[in-house]
């Protein structure tokens, strides 16, 4: 009997767990921006108040680390996400704070050549362009 109940416990878990997974998938998937996990928890806390930053916080890690979204952390800077989980850059504007995803060649030649000349076991790569974006290089230009 006392292992029926845990099993029911562990199912009903599990299926809240995926519940909550699968809604902050979707908000991040349905955010136009690289989102903090702020902005996340504010996507989704009008329509679910049960779900806590905690619970965001932890299923974004897991979704990163399962390869489901991206991470795209910048020194001295909060954690971003990234629906897209694929290798690709970014390019944060010094102006507005927007990041944007730069959608050119990745170059995995880099991590050989560093691999070779200094021996490090390379997994990936991260470039981050940093300048001033269309819109605020036209804002500059209006003033």
């Amino acid at each position: 009997m006392i292992n029926i109940i845990i099993k029911k416990v562990e199912i009903i878990y599990m299926q809240r767990n995926t519940v909550q997974r699968q809604i902050i998938l979707d908000a991040i998937k349905n955010l136009k921006i690289h989102p903090t996990v702020d902005e996340v928890y504010e996507k989704i806390k009008s329509e679910h108040p049960a779900i806590g930053k905690t619970t965001v916080y932890r299923n974004l890690r897991q979704l990163a680390q399962n390869g489901e979204i991206g991470q795209v952390t910048m020194p001295y800077s909060t954690e971003r996400y990234d629906k897209r989980s694929d290798p690709h850059y970014h390019f944060k504007c010094d102006n507005c704070g927007q990041l944007f995803d730069v959608d050119m060649d990745y170059l995995e030649d880099i991590d050989e050549i560093a691999r070779r000349k200094y021996g490090f076991q390379i997994h990936k790569h991260d470039v981050i362009f940093k300048g001033f974006c269309p819109d605020c290089i036209e804002k500059n230009k209006e003033e």
